[in-house]
């Protein structure tokens, strides 16, 4: 009677596991939801894993991996640990990816067989979800995807802004992702202060024209994602260009088309008071989140290359945060284009008077030696100029345009 009843259990606890294998993993509850893993490698950022991953270019997979791994937009990435990764495994049902899903778009479902094919090509992936491996479904085609392209809700697609210069006035709205974000830029010195001069074959160059287009492209950027960007030192006549020689001149004014003062301390007081009033008003309209990108270009050695470097004000909180977010961007950039990987760039806190006297936490980026030949290809080129913008507004938004 004992090994009757003892061969009924076993042949129960049997038929219960041939049950769980057999159960599609889409049925399982959102609890239990299974999700790719990935260790962190040296030098990783949320940015470098997601791209990895083919998930860096939708704000919707970064909200699930923050949730996922109950972390915040600001966190740095550990070295060793492994993280979820907002995609979720199913077991394939053999017939299809919709009936798999349970889901009747088609083109939903051929985005995420070439998602598929696309990791096992890469070698992510060790097996065709059709040939026994699992079915990697990104966040983004499903939670997500009625919602995709993000527009934002009005019927007009583009802006002009004429600031921007004849050939980027127009600009195209890509999503509203920053609609909640106040972004105060200050290109360096302007007006009766080039600021750091240097000599590019037989042409003078300086500091001011240079910060002044990187900065308007990175507004460029913002705006296209619906944030609000204000500019403290624009210029009329000169927009974005796509020079190698930016001629220097004089004509730069502060918002507000206020003449900037020659008095060096007298400028940076009347750039903070601008600041200051336009955040006011911003908060009146309800914006509480406030950054301050001040954008200069160093002077030192012409034998002292430098990398792109950020100050902080040492008690502001959200200040370094920020710094250290853009540093690991340009971090991983580089280990991308530049042939050796190697990034020498720092954050430090600073008592700089623009750090210390606006009520914006703010960011002061240096972007190369002006005196030095190798750094002044990164900012004499366009197309450098247009990274280093594009590059700065993936680490200040948190995902790639």
């Amino acid at each position: 009677m004992l090994n009757r009843i003892m061969r009924l259990l076993l042949f129960i606890k049997i038929m219960a596991l041939a049950i769980l294998w057999v159960a599609p993993v889409n049925q399982i509850h959102a609890e239990e939801a299974v999700y790719l893993e990935s260790t962190a490698r040296s030098g990783d950022g949320i940015i470098t894993l997601l791209q990895r991953y083919g998930l860096h270019t939708e704000r919707c997979n970064y909200d699930k991996f923050y949730a996922l791994n109950d972390l915040y937009h600001e966190s740095a990435l550990i070295r060793g640990r492994t993280y979820k990764l907002p995609v979720r495994l199913y077991r394939y049902d053999g017939k299809s990816i919709r009936t798999t899903l349970g889901i009747d778009e088609w083109d939903q479902a051929v985005a995420i067989q070439k998602y598929n094919e696309r990791q096992l090509q890469r070698g992510h992936q060790k097996n065709d979800y059709r040939k026994g491996g699992a079915l990697w479904v990104p966040h983004h085609l499903t939670v997500c995807y009625d919602s995709q392209p993000e527009v934002v809700s009005t019927s007009v697609r583009t802006l002009n802004a004429p600031i921007f210069g004849e050939n980027y006035a127009e600009i195209m709205l890509e999503s509203n992702r920053l609609s909640e974000r106040v972004f105060y830029l200050k290109s360096g010195h302007g007006g009766p202060d080039p600021g750091a001069m240097g000599n590019y074959n037989g042409h003078t160059i300086c500091e001011d024209e240079y910060a002044y287009d990187v900065t308007l492209r990175l507004a460029r950027y913002l705006k296209s994602h619906g944030a609000t960007v204000l500019l403290i030192v624009q210029d009329p006549y000169d927009g974005i260009r796509d020079d190698h020689i930016l001629l220097c001149d004089n004509t730069e004014r502060h918002y507000g088309n206020r003449r900037i003062p020659i008095n060096q301390l007298a400028r940076l007081n009347e750039r903070a008071r601008i600041i200051n009033q336009l955040h006011r008003e911003q908060r009146n309209k309800g914006k509480k989140d406030h950054l301050v990108v001040s954008i200069h270009i160093d002077s030192r050695g012409n034998h002292q290359q430098q990398d792109v470097f950020f100050y902080y004000f040492n008690r502001s909180h959200t200040g370094r945060q920020v710094a250290n977010q853009m540093h690991r961007t340009f971090k991983e950039k580089y280990r991308q284009h530049r042939a050796n990987g190697e990034y020498r760039g720092t954050v430090s806190p600073r008592n700089l008077y623009i750090l210390r006297h606006t009520a914006p936490p703010a960011v002061f980026v240096e972007l190369a030696n002006i005196q030095n030949p190798i750094d002044q290809k990164r900012i004499i080129l366009p197309s450098n100029r247009d990274a280093l913008a594009r590059w700065m507004f993936e680490g200040l938004a948190g995902f790639a345009p």
